[in-house]
């Protein structure tokens, strides 16, 4: 795509950068009191059945998934109009789904600005390494990144990780507004567990608000971890990499089934998104059916998007994800050529 045509298309993109307020006061409603109404019934479901209980707690978890999209909209200022509204209800909606707005706000920025740039990795992204990386990494550096793209480490303690470490402090430079927000979010977290053990009883935060957080958490890291993780997805170094390259084909479109897309507050069309953050998740659908080049992003759907797990490096030559059984077949036939090579020729004797 020529710069005039990627030029053109950010241009067909921006009539949608316009959040409506109506728009956005529906989405609260039909976001944040279900979420509540169905804590509640997987509260009292407790003395019932504690597997119906977990029925509407990945109901619940679902909700929490919607609204995390809100205070992603916030993050990028495009839910309301008046980014002072975004602030205090991405700070509410940051308690709730247990993340520090303005320090995520900032890591969100950092990875649109290098979604796809291999020399600007580590802020805001999943950690990848190239296979070359990869062979000249070291024993323990190796076995590092495979614990972390390890499915049941990823998946499994990655929520955990998230919640109780990633989102509760800042970085060493983190500014005074950060701080203070982090702080915020921190104090109105342990007041709000203890106000559901001290209220309602243990039970209530073991049984229905942990799980909630927990499957919400798997369900957004595996959200995050598809839109950019498929075999032909754009990476290149700082001197190649274009923004709208990086957006349109890097970022997937991951077609989802109408009512999970509408769970998801439409995130699925995450090329979109990338190209132009301003977009409000209600409209990214929109922009993607009436501007025809985006509708060229690599589709995945919940089958294909399986395949990913099996992504762990990516090949800066082949310009594509590889797994881990393919790059050990490749250090051994590289460790064979190298053998080879040192061995001294045969020489016949007469």
């Amino acid at each position: 795509m020529s710069k005039q045509k990627q030029a053109q298309l950010r241009k067909d993109v921006m009539p949608y950068a316009t959040s409506k307020t109506k728009t956005s006061l529906i989405q609260l409603l039909n976001t944040i009191p279900p979420f509540f109404i169905l804590w509640l019934l997987a509260y009292q479901s407790l003395s019932f059945s504690i597997w119906l209980s977990l029925l509407f707690s990945i109901g619940a978890a679902g909700f929490m998934v919607r609204m995390f999209i809100i205070f992603h909209d916030c993050a990028h200022q495009s839910f309301f109009k008046n980014p002072k509204l975004n602030r205090v209800l991405g700070t509410i909606t940051g308690v709730i789904t247990h993340f520090a707005f303005e320090k995520w706000k900032r890591e969100h920025a950092i990875h649109h600005a290098t979604s796809g740039n291999l020399d600007q990795r580590g802020i805001g992204d999943i950690w990848i390494m190239t296979a070359t990386e990869y062979e000249n990494a070291g024993k323990w550096e190796r076995l590092q990144y495979r614990l972390y793209r390890n499915p049941l480490i990823m998946f499994g303690l990655g929520p955990l990780s998230l919640f109780l470490y990633s989102n509760r402090f800042n970085r060493k430079a983190a500014k005074k507004k950060e701080r203070r927000n982090t702080y915020l979010i921190n104090v109105l977290l342990v007041l709000l567990y203890a106000l559901i053990t001290f209220t309602l009883g243990w039970q209530a935060l073991v049984f229905v608000q942990l799980p909630i957080v927990y499957i919400a958490g798997v369900l957004g890291i595996w959200l995050f971890y598809v839109q950019h993780q498929f075999e032909d997805s754009y990476f290149e170094n700082e001197s190649e990499w274009d923004y709208v390259k990086a957006a349109v084909d890097g970022s997937s479109y991951y077609k989802l089934p109408k009512w999970l897309e509408w769970m998801t507050g439409s995130i699925g069309y995450h090329h979109v998104h990338h190209l132009a953050p301003k977009v409000p998740n209600y409209h990214l659908e929109q922009a993607h059916r009436e501007t025809p080049p985006l509708q060229k992003a690599t589709t995945i759907t919940l089958k294909t998007s399986l395949e990913s797990i099996k992504f762990r490096l990516y090949d800066e030559d082949q310009k594509t994800f590889i797994s881990f059984r393919e790059m050990k077949k490749r250090l051994k036939q590289k460790q064979s050529h190298s053998l080879s090579a040192a061995k001294p020729p045969h020489t016949i004797r007469s």
